[in-house]
């Protein structure tokens, strides 16, 4: 039997603005990337969101990013990969304050936007936050963007790593994601996005904007929680997965 983790990026609103239908969201994924205050989130957010993952049994990563609220850390960043590890301890460790007030287990870490695209191509910077993520707690799984620098420095750090896919993204022929600033970046066609879905996680391939059939291991398929149609979206996604057969189960497992 095939079996996949589904997961979404929570945890994202902050002060007096709401990001986001978590609560209803954490009813359809395995594990949820909490942000941790730096691109989005506060602490409020934090001990909320960990609470309902928890109350929900869905398996809580931490979604660390660039020090960028204004960008929502979807802006490069010129850091050093010593200045990008501390950013990565930093948002570790304060989500797994709100993880172990829960009495739940951290299960991975999933860096966020410009911070997670950079590192796909970065070595230097894909080596510090994983040295990062070990230096918090060496049994975390990171999850990285399939086919990138990340899984190598993640493996090379000793931890444990996972492929992640995109339902409603693009690639490019090179396996990284098609920037967002470019026409067709994002899915909205919701048929088309299953679809795809369906064929990384069965087939091992994925369809890039070329056109051309590229290789892909799906560990796990995220559909981002900011996308307004996200509920429906990741609704629509599980059932079509188990109508193949495929389980969906956390990392973890």
């Amino acid at each position: 039997m095939i079996r996949v983790d589904l997961n979404s990026d929570l945890g994202e609103s902050f002060g007096a603005y709401t990001i986001g239908m978590d609560e209803e969201i954490l009813a359809y994924v395995s594990s949820a990337n909490v942000a941790c205050g730096m691109h989005a989130g506060d602490p409020v957010v934090m001990e909320k969101t960990v609470a309902m993952a928890a109350q929900s049994g869905v398996r809580i990563g931490a979604h660390p990013g660039f020090p960028d609220l204004m960008g929502f850390g979807r802006r490069n960043l010129s850091v050093s990969p010593a200045e990008a590890k501390a950013y990565v301890k930093y948002q570790v460790g304060a989500l797994l304050a709100f993880t172990r007030g829960q009495g739940v287990a951290m299960q991975h870490v999933k860096p966020h936007g410009a911070l997670y695209n950079m590192a796909a191509v970065d070595q230097a910077l894909a080596d510090a936050i994983c040295e990062g993520i070990r230096e918090v707690d060496p049994s975390l799984i990171l999850l990285g963007l399939a086919n990138s620098r990340m899984l190598d420095a993640a493996r090379k750090a000793g931890l444990r790593a996972a492929s992640e896919v995109f339902a409603d993204r693009a690639y490019r022929d090179d396996g990284t994601l098609m920037p967002r600033s470019q026409p067709g970046a994002v899915i909205h066609d919701r048929e088309l996005a299953i679809t795809r879905t369906v064929r990384m996680v069965t087939e091992g391939v994925v369809e890039t904007a070329s056109g051309k059939l590229i290789p892909i291991q799906a560990d796990s398929i995220c559909v981002h929680g900011d996308n307004p149609s996200a509920l429906t979206f990741v609704r629509e996604i599980r059932s079509a997965l188990e109508r193949q057969g495929v389980e969906i189960r956390p990392l973890s497992d």
